[in-house]
């Protein structure tokens, strides 16, 4: 439930800055297809993940899992 809720979080937030999956994935230095399956809630992000979609998106980590 709580990779669901993170993952829309992304997917919205992705979609406020106009990336693609592929775009952010370039930009934080992840896969295209991890992007995809944390946007399903299938995998669940380590800390440093979330620091770097974090970054990317221009919000704070909290920001994310709230």
């Amino acid at each position: 439930m709580i990779n669901r809720a993170f993952g829309q979080v992304v997917k919205e937030l992705r979609g406020k800055k106009k990336l693609s999956q592929e775009a952010l994935s370039f930009e934080a230095d992840l896969h295209r297809t991890y992007i995809s399956q944390l946007e399903r809630g299938i995998k669940s992000p380590s800390l440093n993940t979330m620091q770097k979609l974090s970054k990317v998106l221009g919000v704070s980590e909290a920001v994310l899992i709230h």
